[in-house]
């Protein structure tokens, strides 16, 4: 498992992968900022209205995204060389290859998540905000980023049987409205996108009961478990189209 990690981050020396990761939270950032700033007198609420402005793009919309470009460049390199074959008879178990790469993205993906909270502390402080800062936001930034997780194992599955490099982004993307759409109905906790608007608290910063954080958790790790089962059972039933 160690050595399949291990190759996964060699393939991605010299890659332009870091960039992406740098520039969808700094954007979503300055967004939410340049929001925040020209709304200040109807935005009161301090650090909490700053987070509502800048995590809405992040959380909603750029983060999702994030989560299906990264799924899709640590497929790339299988696709373009049509190699799955042969790594797939290599002796290394299917389930190694797959956790791998879910290994790489989550760390990839907290890369982003640490970045987005470093940029939104530096903001507070620009706005010389006085309220002291709450530490729930911190919470929230690693609820988003275990959400990501569960996000990112059903990406994988359709990076890797995909060989289009777009199609599975263009699939995230569907699938952020229909997450919208059942947080509004709330039915969030049954949908992995639904869940990462209620873990990063992007349209409502009340605080989770003790048994929705529970669901919460519970959902995530249920979604990851399930995701991951199917493309380890698919890849070992099934050949991947390399041609």
């Amino acid at each position: 498992m160690l050595r399949s990690i291990s190759a996964e981050w060699l393939k991605l020396r010299h890659s332009r992968i870091i960039l992406v990761l740098t520039v969808l939270p700094v954007i979503s950032l300055m967004i939410g900022c340049a929001n925040y700033y020209f709304n200040r007198e109807a935005l009161s609420n301090g650090w909490y209205s700053l987070w509502t402005q800048a995590s809405l793009f992040y959380g909603e919309f750029f983060l999702p995204i994030l989560v299906a470009i990264c799924c899709a460049f640590v497929c790339r390199l299988e696709h373009l060389n049509r190699n799955w074959h042969m790594i797939l008879t290599s002796p290394v178990s299917v389930g190694s290859v797959f956790l791998s790469k879910l290994v790489i993205v989550s760390l990839l993906l907290l890369f982003a998540q640490t970045l987005f909270f470093g940029l939104y502390l530096l903001a507070g402080n620009l706005f010389s905000l006085v309220a002291p800062f709450p530490m729930e936001t911190l919470v929230w930034t690693i609820r988003g980023w275990f959400a990501c997780l569960s996000i990112s194992a059903l990406q994988l599955g359709l990076s890797i049987r995909m060989r289009s490099f777009a199609t599975p982004i263009g699939i995230s993307l569907c699938a952020v409205f229909v997450g919208l759409g059942m947080y509004i109905a709330k039915l969030g906790m049954f949908f992995p996108f639904s869940l990462l608007t209620i873990g990063m608290s992007v349209l409502n910063q009340d605080g989770l009961s003790s048994v929705q954080n529970i669901m919460f958790w519970t959902m995530n790790t249920v979604f990851i478990i399930i995701f991951s089962s199917l493309t380890i059972r698919r890849l070992k039933n099934k050949d991947i189209v390399s041609s």
